[in-house]
């Protein structure tokens, strides 16, 4: 863990460096990756979408935040020795408990420390405010794989966030769940922002119509506008790649699933980030939201 800690460091200090040369403090951007239920490929989509970014030249943090059902380490063969858990009992700083995945991608388990998360006295969440500074100053982007439907705990990521990515599959079940989970979390915070993810279609017509599904009884009902951001087809390699412990996108560059998630994120760097000129963003904009709900 020493070499893993030392490396992390060696990476923060460097990003540090290209940080102090521009003008401009960098600010990471918070996202959340979600989905009405289970079973969709929402894991596998963070980890590869993360991997196409850092490819991309983006600094990316993978945060576990999946309670029930946390993987990413698993979908990458990887085996942390320390989780969230360790940081909030201060047994560890943040730089230990980052671990380097595939190429290189940092990430954090979430482990039996995400329910301490929600229970944290003020003075410790100021100290977890402060620790995650230290490594969110230095990224572009943050990004929450966050537990499937409704549970109190995603419910508060999402609306703390600066944007959620909702994934979804063509199954019926999946499509109304996704809606489900939008409107939800519209009651509670009209101001989210949402894009969709349409995974394991046959191609693009498919991805539309799931997509207009969605779009069109949001406008009527929720009177809000859910864009599309993109869309992964049907490919055995993912199934491959996921049984390899290995992501599909370094597993198998050239199939299908990895130019559609490569595509994807490019069209999501070239997207405008739209946000009020009034309104907090980046870590300091998700924690201040954070601390003002109690939902």
């Amino acid at each position: 863990m020493s070499d893993q800690a030392q490396a992390l460091r060696q990476l923060v200090s460097s990003y540090r460096g290209l940080a102090e040369a521009s003008s401009k403090q960098r600010t990471a951007r918070v996202l959340t990756v979600s989905s009405g239920k289970g079973g969709v490929g929402k894991s596998n989509f963070t980890l590869n979408f993360a991997l196409a970014l850092k490819s991309l030249g983006r600094k990316v943090l993978v945060f576990d935040a999946d309670i029930g059902m946390a993987n990413i380490d698993v979908l990458m063969g990887a085996r942390p020795r320390y989780n969230l858990y360790h940081l909030l009992n201060r047994e560890r700083e943040i730089a230990e408990i980052v671990e380097l995945g595939t190429q290189g991608l940092p990430f954090i388990a979430g482990g039996s420390g995400l329910a301490d998360l929600f229970l944290l006295s003020e003075d410790d969440l100021n100290y977890f405010t402060s620790q995650i500074e230290t490594v969110s100053e230095e990224m572009d982007f943050i990004i929450f794989d966050t537990g499937a439907g409704l549970s109190k705990e995603t419910l508060k990521f999402i609306t703390a966030a600066d944007e959620c990515l909702v994934v979804t599959t063509p199954e019926p079940t999946s499509i109304t769940d996704a809606y489900a989970l939008i409107k939800v979390v519209h009651g509670l915070d009209d101001q989210v922002n949402f894009r969709l993810v349409v995974n394991r279609v046959s191609g693009e017509s498919e991805a539309h119509q799931v997509a207009d599904k969605i779009s069109l009884v949001s406008q009527r009902f929720l009177e809000m506008e859910i864009p599309m951001l993109g869309y992964l087809r049907d490919d055995p390699h993912v199934m491959q790649a996921v049984k390899r412990q290995t992501p599909f996108i370094t597993a198998f560059p050239a199939s299908a699933a990895a130019r559609d998630i490569q595509r994807l994120a490019m069209t999501y760097l070239d997207v405008p980030q739209n946000k009020p000129d009034d309104t907090l963003s980046g870590i300091k904009g998700f924690m201040h939201r954070w601390l003002r709900r109690d939902k």
